[in-house]
This record gives C-alpha cells, structure tokens and sequence, in this order.
C-alpha cells in the first residue's frame, strides 16, 4: 500500500473505521478530515449487492443533483441545423458534426460530456473505440442522446451527474465541494441514494446496500449507515 501523508494519517484517526455515521455526521467528518489545500470534490462510493455480469443487474443512468456539483461542466453537442441553434441557445459549449468528429479523432478532448441526436449517433459510433473507454459516449439511458438537446444541456449544466455500475458492484458519484454547506451535501447524497435504491434490479438476491462511504478528493472514507434512511 502506498505510504499514506502525515495530514491524511492525522485525520483518518478522527474516523472510527468500524462505525457507520448518520449521514449528517459523515458529511461533517468528512469536511474534518479534508487535507487538501483546494476546494476538494466530495464523492459517495456505494457497494451494491448485484451482479454487474448479468444484464438485467446492470444498473445506468444519470440524476440531477439539487445542489449540482460545484464544477462547471464543459458540454459537446453534434447536432445539425435547427438543433444546432437549439443547443447553442442552451449554453453548450461546443456544436458541431463532422468537424468535431475529426477534431476528436486527432486527439482534442477539450469537453467533460457529450450529448448527440439520435440522427448524428451514425457519425458519433465512428469514435466509440475513442470515447468508450473514457466513458464518454453518448447514451440514451443517461439522456445525453436526444433530441430534446434544450433540456440535455440545461441539466447538465444544472448539476446531472451519471452513475454506472462497475464490474466489481460498485457506484462512485460526486456529490459537491467540501465548501458546500452540510446541508447541501446532504441533500445531493439523499437524492442519489434514493435514485440508486429505485433503481433496484429485481433480480438482485441479498443485501442491496452493502456498503455507503463518503470521501473527500484526499481524505479518508466515512462509512454511512444505510439504515438511517429506513431501508435493509
């Protein structure tokens, strides 16, 4: 394990390791045990009980948080004509096709989310080798393929955060800055752990939250107690 700093060794006492905090005290333990010198990015880390191998346990989508996230999301969208005005009323930061394409294809990734009509995903699957990886792709369950591009941009740039399940159960979505108010933290937290427990798969067997941590970018995790919200 990598040698841990004498500011993280410090605050990851103040942590009981062993305990799950209401998530009032874990918002503010985790502001406690926040190290950096920036306004660090607080995230939620959620270990679910699915298996992400079975389709019908791959859990996907995207949620606008209350309090959006505190960053400014850069936004591309390969639209064409009236769309394109659409998009650009909207705020997108970039609106093009074809030359964004090759823009992309020569290495530019000056953007943090795409969003595509469903017309233009002909051109846009050409960068799928490109952008699949990075997790970029545009996606129809995350809402950023659509022809409603008003209403994509605007929620994203409102604070939309996507959740995808990772080949080990886990979900990690960023949830503020370690400068928002505690109410607000826990407010963003509320609404993506009631996103993901509706988005429950009924195949799933056992414990469905097996595991609910927050963190600052460097700082320790703070276990929460699930059964706080009522839920098993």
């Amino acid at each position: 394990m990598a040698k841990r700093g004498k500011k993280y060794v410090e605050a990851a006492k103040l942590v009981d390791r062993a305990q799950a905090y209401g998530v009032q005290d874990a918002i503010e333990l985790v502001k406690k045990t926040n190290t950096a010198k920036f306004d660090a990015t607080v995230e939620v880390a959620f270990r679910l009980g699915v298996d992400p191998r079975k389709n019908d346990q791959q859990i996907r989508g995207a949620v606008v948080l209350p309090n959006g996230t505190g960053k400014t999301q850069r936004v591309l969208v390969f639209a064409k004509g009236e769309k394109a005005k659409e998009a650009e009323a909207a705020g997108a930061d970039y609106v093009g096709d074809a030359d964004y394409i090759n823009k992309i294809q020569q290495g530019w990734f000056d953007f943090d989310v795409i969003v595509a009509t469903p017309d233009m995903m002909g051109e846009v699957g050409k960068l799928g080798r490109v952008l699949g990886p990075k997790g970029l792709m545009p996606n129809p369950k995350t809402g950023t393929v659509s022809f409603d591009v008003d209403k994509a941009v605007k929620e994203i740039k409102a604070g939309k955060v996507e959740y995808r399940v990772d080949k080990a159960g886990n979900i990690h979505v960023p949830i503020g800055k370690v400068s928002f108010e505690d109410s607000k933290l826990v407010e963003n937290f509320t609404t993506i752990f009631e996103t993901l427990l509706k988005a429950k798969p009924a195949a799933a067997k056992g414990t469905y939250m097996k595991n609910v941590a927050v963190a600052s970018t460097m700082g320790p995790g703070v276990k929460v107690d699930a059964s706080s919200f009522g839920i098993k």
